[in-house]
């Protein structure tokens, strides 16, 4: 048992260690390094198989390679006051150097000849220093690949502002929307106003204006009549100077 944990090398040896939040999948690797001169067959065994998804979960691992095992954790409600109890276990034996089908060498391996390595679950939720550095990655991200493509990185806070402005700008627009409808409201309530008023005052301007007109006609028909008039009574004192 010693000897193939000895040749085996488990990374991490102990614990699985799971960080949440853990309302998505969360996925942890487990290293299996076979540093022997023989190939290992593996199998990957849990207490709660329901619960994780693991790929791959057995195969062959050649003489000095290593073999990454994907532990997915499926979302659930976490509780901390709550210990997990789940654990995983790494099951080895060497392959026999004819060995073609690996369901045969299971069946056949003995008890002694099969290695087992047990791991404990750990989970832990992310510290606000965790929550601090995952921001800063992303910023930092898109900054390392615009300076790989040769492009200026865009910033955040400009973004910001301009966002701001343009929200400013469109506030502006509505409003100014909304004066210009007003302002055209006034204007045909105006207009109307003035129509109603014109109609309302033509009457007593043509009945003025007609008697206006009555009068210029009275007074130009009466001033012929004045000149007739004065026009007889020179003639009639003239008529008279002759007479005498």
């Amino acid at each position: 048992m010693s000897k193939l944990e000895q040749i085996i090398v488990i990374e991490p040896p102990y614990d699985l260690k799971f960080k949440g939040p853990f309302t998505n999948v969360v996925t942890t690797n487990l290293k299996l390094k076979n540093p022997s001169d023989r190939k290992v067959c593996f199998k990957v065994k849990t207490t709660a198989p329901r619960r994780y998804c693991v790929r791959p979960n057995s195969g062959m691992i050649e003489s000095g390679a290593t073999v990454t095992v994907s532990v997915m954790l499926q979302p659930f409600d976490y509780d901390p006051n709550e210990k997990s109890k789940h654990k995983f276990m790494v099951q080895t034996i060497f392959a026999p150097s004819t060995a073609t089908d690996m369901d045969a060498v299971w069946k056949d391996a003995k008890p002694d000849d099969l290695m087992d390595s047990k791991l404990r679950c750990v989970f832990e939720l992310p510290s606000e220093n965790d929550k601090m550095n995952d921001v800063d990655a992303s910023k930092a991200a898109p900054v390392l690949n615009s300076k790989a493509d040769g492009t200026s990185a865009p910033k955040p806070i400009s973004v910001s502002m301009d966002d701001s402005e343009m929200k400013k700008l469109m506030d502006e627009c509505k409003r100014l929307q909304y004066d210009v409808g007003k302002l055209s409201d006034e204007n045909r309530q105006l207009k109307d106003e003035g129509l109603r008023m014109r109609k309302s005052h033509r009457p007593d301007n043509i009945v003025s204006s007609s008697g206006a007109m009555m009068s210029k006609q009275h007074s130009s028909s009466s001033l012929p009549s004045l000149l007739v008039v004065i026009a007889a009574i020179f003639i009639g004192f003239f008529l008279g100077k002759l007479v005498l």
